[in-house]
């Protein structure tokens, strides 16, 4: 069975880059533009109302931003992972914006066949972090007190859902059902108070449990 697109929302003020991005991601056969805004409140309500599952956001855009658009988007518990496309090059810049729920970024001069790659393991659940940016997070405050609230296997669990497991994945890797694999994430995200795996993923990058290589 064909798996269905993987639906794809652009965000940028500038009309000539949505344009691009939408002619090349177009040409991909797993991939559909089914939208495009130029601000972070024009993100949000096109999000609610299109249901894309990747978002291609810039950050620097007049009026609501990109972290305004991240913060609409977890405050309507939108599920739509986001990608972050940007032209700052300062591992800082972007980290408020990967606080925020990004689930990674890549620079605006990316080669259009791997910004299609990306948009693909993001969607997956990988989370894109150049060791930069994961270097920021590992050191600004250290490993979250809440790390040592895990057994060793959710901890082995958190690891392995950083990395874009499935949990059927994670059932094969740690020789055990995919129920209780289902049962460890559901323990994992309630002990750290996380919303979804996303959140675990960066918390697990964050406190040195994964590194952030993405996918093998």
């Amino acid at each position: 069975m064909t798996e269905p697109a993987i639906r794809v929302l652009v965000v940028d003020d500038h009309p000539v880059v949505r344009q691009g991005l939408r002619t090349f991601l177009d040409l991909q056969p797993d991939l559909v533009v089914v939208g495009e805004a130029a601000d972070g409140e024009a993100c949000v309500t096109a999000a609610t109302d299109l249901a894309p599952d990747v978002i291609l956001l810039d950050l620097r855009m007049p009026g609501a931003d990109g972290l305004a658009a991240l913060r609409g988007l977890a405050a309507r518990a939108n599920p739509a992972r986001v990608l972050v496309i940007t032209s700052f090059t300062d591992p800082a810049a972007v980290l408020p914006a990967i606080r925020a729920g990004a689930a990674g970024y890549v620079y605006k001069d990316i080669d259009p066949p791997a910004l299609a790659t990306a948009i693909r393991a993001v969607h997956a659940g990988h989370v894109l972090l150049n060791p930069d940016v994961a270097g920021l997070l590992a050191t600004s405050g250290g490993p979250p007190p809440a790390a040592g609230r895990l057994t060793a296997r959710e901890r082995e669990v958190l690891t392995e859902v950083a990395r874009g497991r499935s949990n059927r994945e994670i059932a094969r890797i740690l020789r055990v059902s995919e129920k209780t694999v289902k049962t460890h994430v559901s323990a994992v995200l309630s002990k750290l108070d996380l919303q979804d795996r996303t959140q675990a993923a960066l918390f697990a990058v964050r406190s040195g449990l994964s590194d952030p290589a993405g996918p093998d």
